[in-house]
């Protein structure tokens, strides 16, 4: 047998393993970033049971920082529009990676989680000023690559394009509910 028969023979086996992905991808996002994602959500819920529905004064601070600054802090003279994009970004910390876990609508879900990290990572360079933090914001190709925003963050969006083309797999409740066309 030569070479390129027996790398064959033991490669073939991959290329029908197509699930992996999708089983692996969701379990890494379980693993690196649920907890992430739910402890950052419960730093901007309010007080009490109904606390979600009424941001904390850090959800305003970690999503408007300008806007929270030019007003004193005081998130009562910010408008309906600041109050409904910080209700969403909140919920959607807990909502969205809970569907991707569960394999519930995976593809929007990580499409939603996609566009996620953008803002948040747009609020961290602009808003909160990491623009100008040489080591925080990084660079690619360059011999480190454990930079916060450009290397992590391209990661993230790397595991949650994998979903989005691959879907959540067959221990899902996509499969469940969809069948093969999950």
């Amino acid at each position: 047998m030569n070479i390129s028969a027996a790398y064959t023979t033991i490669t073939n086996p991959l290329s029908r393993a197509d699930w992996l992905l999708s089983v692996m991808a969701r379990f890494l996002f379980a693993a690196l970033f649920l907890m992430y994602f739910w402890v950052s959500g419960l730093t901007k819920l309010g007080d009490g049971v109904l606390g979600i529905f009424s941001p904390s004064v850090g959800a305003y601070a970690q999503i408007f920082p300008r806007a929270m600054e030019a007003v004193g802090y005081d998130a009562s003279q910010l408008s309906l529009f600041h109050t409904m994009v910080v209700l969403a970004g909140t919920w959607a910390e807990f909502v969205l990676p809970l569907m991707i876990v569960i394999g519930l609508l995976t593809r929007l879900a990580a499409l939603g989680m996609i566009g996620f990290v953008v803002l948040q990572t747009l609020t961290d360079l602009y808003g909160h000023g990491a623009i100008s933090e040489v080591g925080t914001v990084g660079a690619w190709f360059d011999k480190a690559p454990d930079s916060v925003i450009l290397d992590q963050r391209a990661l993230w969006v790397f595991l949650l394009v994998t979903l989005m083309v691959k879907g959540a797999g067959p221990l899902s409740l996509d499969r469940v509910l969809f069948g093969d066309r999950a």
